[in-house]
């Protein structure tokens, strides 16, 4: 859902710190300690904190049910325009302006790319093959992949031991899930790997944004209502394209498309930032280990999808190496410091 500070389920979101979580979607400089207290909430966090996770968990059904009556790109051009009609209301309410500047704009256009208009096709055009529970769980492999090009694009981002522990981990678990060690047996090859690619499109995108909008002075709702925008002009040039204006409009998944928008993608983007504001990022972007879980849950209640036994083991692997690879180093060595 992808802001500076954390950008999703196709959120992802980047989340708190572009290298974790990952179903967000919008850039905007990270939210300083001293802000926090401006942005507090009569509901609970814990509270927004589910209501969240159900969001993103439940977008994957909402793709697959939405694909059942459109293509892939009427998906998520669908997604995108109903996601920005939220955004364009909230900036309309808190009376902000779009974000000035041809570098801004220009960097923002391959941003919504990369955070947005990639990744959200590449799933709808994945979840045509594969069950919304294996791309739940693919795209928790973000943090993984974020880590692994860490190592090569964020030289100031130096790895541990731990972190590089939990990449190896967390790509055995995905290699479980996938049941390598079966050849892959009954698996569409293509569907998972373009489930995949999106969950690598994120951390590619949460790096661009990172080096280049990181300074900005535009606030994050400003930032993120351009972004959509222009990854919904995106669409609306390829859309027509690749597909045809459909004769009919079914009901059920019409209403999975603009429940996908506005809840999974508006909504879920102000409910995001409001979390990070209040709890900060560490605590916000634990949101992505709960994703593939109600995915798994959805899928399977909802859909009457089938799990293998090394799905859900897989899942539990992948999301422990990806835990692993957020580790912070300081945290031990400040427990260690004598107090004054």
């Amino acid at each position: 859902m992808s802001r500076l500070t954390t950008p999703d389920p196709t959120t992802p979101a980047p989340p708190p710190d572009p290298s974790p979580t990952h179903t967000s979607t919008s850039a905007a400089p990270s939210i300083s300690a001293s802000t926090r207290g401006h942005h507090r909430s009569t509901l609970d966090w814990r509270v927004r904190f589910g209501v969240l996770s159900l969001i993103w968990g439940f977008s994957f059904l909402l793709i697959k049910v939405g694909t059942q009556g459109f293509e892939p790109f009427q998906v998520t051009f669908g997604r995108l325009l109903f996601g920005t009609a939220v955004l364009a209301a909230a900036l309309v309410v808190k009376r902000e302006r779009l974000p000035r500047g041809a570098r801004t704009w220009g960097h923002l256009a391959v941003a919504a790319f990369l955070l947005n208009a990639l990744p959200f096709s590449l799933f709808a055009y994945a979840e045509l093959t594969i069950p919304s529970t294996l791309a739940g769980i693919c795209n928790a492999t973000s943090p993984l992949w974020g880590m692994a090009l860490s190592l090569v694009a964020l030289s100031e981002d130096r790895p541990t031991r731990v972190r590089v522990a939990g990449l190896g981990l967390g790509f055995l678990g995905v290699l479980t899930v996938l049941g390598a060690w079966q050849g892959f047996h009954g698996l569409d090859a293509t569907g998972t790997a373009l489930a995949l690619l999106a969950s690598l499109s994120y951390p590619v995108g949460w790096i661009y944004v990172r080096r280049t909008l990181a300074g900005s002075t535009h606030s994050h709702l400003s930032l993120s209502g351009a972004q959509l925008l222009l990854a919904t002009l995106q669409l609306a040039v390829v859309t027509p394209l690749f597909t045809e204006i459909p004769d009919r409009l079914p009901v059920g998944p019409l209403l999975a498309i603009v429940a996908l928008g506005s809840l999974g993608t508006g909504f879920a983007m102000l409910l995001q930032y409001g979390l990070v504001a209040e709890t900060g990022p560490t605590t916000a972007q634990m949101v992505t280990y709960f994703i593939p879980v109600i995915a798994t849950v959805a899928g399977v209640t909802l859909l009457g999808e089938t799990l293998a036994w090394s799905t859900p083991v897989g899942a539990v692997v992948v999301l422990a190496g990806a835990a692993l690879t957020q580790a912070t180093p300081g945290r031990r060595r400040r427990r260690a410091e004598p107090q004054s």
